[in-house]
């Protein structure tokens, strides 16, 4: 990931934005509350595992049949063009109703749309500038650090997420760690690593203090090393490293979130880093990466303070990732959406 010359300048404006999430961290607020009935269920019929995934949740999750949507993208492209993602949000826009608040886009690929990921372009709409200079900002998100409950009648943003589909077995257990998470509050950690990839720390300043929260049950751990060994208790990983070590060692909680900052962690079926898959095979519940290069501007990733903050006053996974980013154009998020492990302890 390369560095930016204007990293620093930036961050003076930039912290500004962060600095009063920052400072006012756990403060009593209302729980957020993405309901079932508001997310629609985007299903790839030329996809069978998309079909049979699909269908699963909706069960799972209770969602209205009425909220399946219906597409065909046939060939699992990695990713789209401008005219062929045009199309494709045509159809689901026109087969949703008013009250949908999100989207669950049952698939793996596609994920981006030329330089930008699917989530942004259809909650966000596609933005064709930001591929002319990838590397420089991105567009605000006016949901950024909001309590909106009601993102598509306040800003025009309907939030979107993936529901990978690499493996109906993975998937199951999936929606079945989101489910979980809503039935008690669990004895957890939340792990921040300052690591020796130095370009990839630029959103270190804001990783919460260490402290103990007895009312959520939570622990907050700053750690300085290159990866997690042994831990049982994750509810929170977030790290900068192209290649996670020794996830295989790891018990991730129901409900837990996890990223990695670095480059291209959002080609979800590329190699050339880790991809945000291997949080999710490794047990976490939903994850965030950048589908291009997005050099390390730290408003391009999950903001730790504030995507923790939102989880624990009960937002669900969508909910918070999508808070959490100040600048998500080029940043795919990836899990089960209706994760809310703190959604009753805020209550």
């Amino acid at each position: 990931m390369p560095t930016i010359p204007t990293l620093l300048r930036g961050l003076c404006c930039a912290t500004m934005l962060a600095s009063a999430a920052a400072s006012a961290q756990f403060k009593p607020a209302a729980a957020a509350g993405l309901q079932p009935a508001q997310l629609a269920i985007v299903v790839n019929d030329d996809e069978a595992n998309s079909v049979e995934i699909g269908e699963y949740y909706r069960q799972a999750r209770n969602i209205p049949a009425r909220n399946v949507v219906h597409v065909r993208i046939p060939g699992k492209p990695h990713k789209l063009d401008a005219e062929q993602f045009r199309q494709l949000k045509e159809q689901i826009d026109g087969q949703l109703g008013a009250d949908i608040q999100a989207v669950l886009m049952v698939w793996t690929a596609p994920y981006a749309v030329e330089c930008n990921s699917i989530t942004a372009a259809y909650t966000m709409g596609f933005d064709a500038a930001l591929c002319q200079k990838p590397c420089g900002p991105g567009k605000p998100s006016a949901y950024y650090n909001t309590a909106s409950a009601r993102p598509q009648a306040e800003f025009g943003m309907r939030l979107s997420m993936l529901l990978p589909t690499e493996s109906v077995e993975q998937a199951k257990a999936l929606i079945g760690r989101g489910q979980v998470s809503g039935f008690s509050t669990p004895a957890a950690s939340a792990y921040y690593l300052v690591t020796s990839e130095q370009a990839r720390n630029s959103r270190a300043p804001f990783f919460p203090r260490a402290m103990v929260l007895p009312q959520k049950k939570l622990t907050i751990k700053n750690l300085h090393a290159d990866s997690l060994e042994d831990a049982k208790d994750i509810m929170v990983y977030q790290t900068g490293m192209a290649r996670v070590a020794k996830l295989d060692t790891l018990q991730f909680l129901p409900g837990a979130l996890a990223d990695h900052l670095t480059s291209v962690g959002g080609d979800l079926l590329g190699d050339a880093q880790m991809s945000s898959l291997r949080w999710l095979e490794a047990g976490a519940t939903a994850s965030y990466g950048t589908v291009s290069e997005p050099c390390n501007y730290w408003q391009k990733f999950p903001n730790s303070t504030v995507l923790l903050q939102h989880y624990l006053r009960g937002a669900s996974a969508i909910e918070a990732y999508w808070r959490s980013v100040a600048w998500p154009g080029q940043g795919v998020f990836i899990g089960e959406p209706l994760a809310a492990p703190y959604r009753g302890a805020a209550r």
